[in-house]
């Protein structure tokens, strides 16, 4: 029997655009209560009343940088009584900086990288999974990347923090083997979202030739996976979930059409 979203509570982070807002839409269009975060407090709250309003489902939005150890463990032992009990994590919040070789990267963008896609994955789940691991109940599900399972040129760094989130969701599976918690992850090719125009720093022709010549993924795409890995069967545990474009082959193999 597949797991039934209504009145479940999911946490999302990085949920004020591209696949954390996807996810936030389609896990209250299946009756979800949501409690989305992000740093663009503005954009959660125009999401969370077009949610409420549309769905008719509770929604929290938080402020939140997932980078700050201190600042997520506050904002979980903070929540509200309604919130607490955390059914579903969603650890989206990620994003990748430049095309530097290894040995040239910034400092600050490494740093970056690294505080968000790793750290700010491990400090949610270091926060939220005891109370699952007590409840003996809950989903872990890490966003991934074909980036973490395989390395290319030019995303160094990149691959060696999402290299990290595959490692991170095999191992805390290995933990909870023994428990009724689950742990996914979803991992996407090329997925037409703000995620160039933040590795190129604004520059919106670098960014549009990312996706040139071919129908790339949207952030649904990725949306419609993680609620399908959400609402599997209690038995049902999908490891990971390889998504790619057509015409998409690998991490840098892709035909063209131009």
């Amino acid at each position: 029997m597949k797991t039934d979203l209504k009145h479940k509570t999911v946490f999302i982070t990085g949920a004020s655009a591209g696949i954390g807002e996807a996810c936030a839409l389609e896990f209250a269009r299946a009756g979800a209560n949501l409690i989305i975060s992000a740093r663009r407090q503005a954009k959660l709250e125009r999401l969370a009343t077009d949610l409420a309003l549309k769905y008719s489902v509770e929604i929290l939005p938080l402020q939140l940088d997932v980078r700050d150890t201190g600042a997520a463990a506050k904002t979980i032992s903070e929540l509200p009584a309604a919130f607490r009990n955390i059914d579903i994590l969603v650890n989206n919040a990620g994003l990748v900086l430049g095309t530097e070789k290894v040995h040239e990267t910034p400092d600050l963008d490494i740093d970056t990288m690294i505080d968000t896609n790793i750290k700010g994955v491990l400090n949610l789940i270091r926060a939220i999974v005891p109370r699952m691991v007590a409840d003996n109940h809950g989903h872990v599900i890490n966003i991934s990347s074909i980036a973490g399972l395989e390395a290319y040129p030019g995303g160094g760094i990149y691959c060696a923090t999402k290299h990290a989130v595959t490692a991170i969701t095999k191992s805390l599976r290995m933990d909870l083997v023994d428990t009724d918690l689950r742990v996914s992850a979803i991992s996407p090719g090329l997925v037409n979202t703000e995620f160039s125009m933040v590795r190129f720093k604004g520059d919106v022709d670098k960014a549009s030739a990312v996706y040139a010549g071919l129908e790339a993924l949207v952030a649904k795409d990725i949306a419609d996976a993680v609620v399908y890995v959400a609402t599997s069967p209690a038995h049902v545990q999908i490891a990971d979930m390889v998504i790619l474009a057509n015409k998409q082959a690998s991490a840098t193999l892709v035909h063209r059409d131009l």
